[in-house]
């Protein structure tokens, strides 16, 4: 994981991208700004049509920024111009079907003007060893986003972007995917920029991350910052309404069979003292974590009130 005092990897600043269309202008990216250090595995999350992949094609010198700078390594990223030391995984990669793994990762080395002398260690790192000979047609789809990321490393890269990695695996694949992803930072000494919508996935294998919603870059945090944003205190008792009404002093919503109290953990005694108090059973009363698709969804629909709010 970065240090503080590392230099930034990745430095976005104003980052904006809109399409001028007859009937008006669509703002696919509206003034993103963030920062990704050395070592880290940071994720970016959104829904479809938040700006992910309008974001990475900029990162990646794919299409022209409206506005804003891209710092690579700290120099300035111009348009057009091929980022050095990157390494990257988009739309699930492009392979000749009829030409085996090595084969197409022997044809991308070379187009790239290299040797390809890293080819099979590359193979024995994602897991396809034993099947570098096979042609790609035959290939199950896990096997097609590892060949991807062996693509990503051919060039050594400091920095890997990859743009939906886990797309279309099982739930085995998924796991040996963040196995992969995790070892690229720990054992291989690389940044990894993560775009993902498994957010599962994203909470057990990024450090920090970056929620962007309809082109605005709403959190950027750790992942631990955001899942503790707030405390809750989980209530399992009988009746719920009556266990509501006891602790009005708190914030609290009923949800399924239980009572989410917004609470800290020093006040659990003093709920229970009130609880029981209202002649209410209690049959638990712990620290609930919250998951990061509980808070990627409470982020989001909070900007979207305050959203509807000034517009009304």
């Amino acid at each position: 994981m970065a240090t503080r005092n590392s230099e930034p990897v990745l430095e976005i600043a104003g980052l904006s991208k809109t399409y001028t269309r007859r009937s008006g202008g669509v703002k696919a990216v509206q003034n993103v700004s963030l920062t990704v250090g050395a070592g880290e595995v940071y994720g970016f999350l959104g829904a479809n049509g938040a700006g992910k992949s309008t974001t990475i094609r900029m990162l990646l010198g794919l299409i022209a920024p409206s506005a804003g700078t891209i710092r690579l390594f700290g120099r300035d990223l111009r348009h057009g111009q091929p980022p050095r030391k990157v390494g990257s995984l988009v739309d699930g990669g492009a392979f000749y079907p009829f030409l085996s793994g090595r084969r197409n990762l022997d044809v991308l080395a070379r187009t790239q003007g290299l040797d390809g002398g890293n080819i099979d260690a590359l193979l024995a790192q994602v897991g396809l060893a034993r099947d570098g000979h096979r042609k790609v047609k035959g290939y199950s789809t896990g096997m097609r986003q590892r060949l991807g990321v062996a693509a990503a490393l051919l060039n050594d890269p400091d920095l890997v972007i990859l743009d939906e990695p886990a797309n279309g695996l099982d739930a085995a694949g998924i796991q040996e995917m963040r196995a992969l992803i995790r070892s690229l930072a720990t054992e291989h000494n690389k940044t990894v920029f993560l775009s993902s919508h498994l957010l599962n996935e994203v909470q057990q294998t990024c450090d920090r991350l970056a929620i962007i919603d309809r082109g605005v870059l709403i959190r950027e945090d750790t992942v631990a910052g955001i899942l503790h944003e707030e405390d809750i205190l989980r209530v399992v008792a009988i009746p719920l309404g009556k266990a509501q009404a006891a602790l009005a002093d708190w914030p609290s919503a009923i949800e399924g069979a239980a009572l989410n109290v917004r609470a800290a953990k020093a006040d659990a005694p003093e709920i229970a003292r009130r609880l029981i108090a209202a002649d209410v059973e209690v049959f638990s009363l712990a620290p609930h974590e919250r998951s990061l698709e509980e808070a990627f969804l409470a982020i989001t629909q909070a900007e979207t009130n305050a959203a509807e709010t000034g517009n009304a």
